[in-house]
């Protein structure tokens, strides 16, 4: 089971594909978007931004954003 996970920020698109989990750090709190989530939209914090994928844990420190995920299509729009 995976998610499709889009990064991009105003520069470049910073990722595009398949991962297994993804962490943001929400402006109420940081959470995890896993397989079949619900539906939401957030906003971002400055924090850290961690996706795991087939080839291990990767992290992004940003500045803020927004989070979109639905049907197990994660994009994600940050500032560095």
């Amino acid at each position: 089971m995976s998610l499709r996970l889009r990064i991009v920020s105003p520069e470049k698109v910073v990722f595009d594909g398949d991962v297994e989990s993804v962490t943001v750090p929400g402006t109420l709190g940081e959470f995890q978007i896993l397989h079949d989530h619900a539906p939401l939209i957030s906003s971002l914090g400055d924090g850290r931004m961690v996706y795991v994928d087939g080839s291990g844990e990767h992290a992004l420190t940003i500045s803020g954003g927004f989070v979109e995920v639905q049907k197990n299509t994660v994009s994600a729009c940050v500032e560095f």
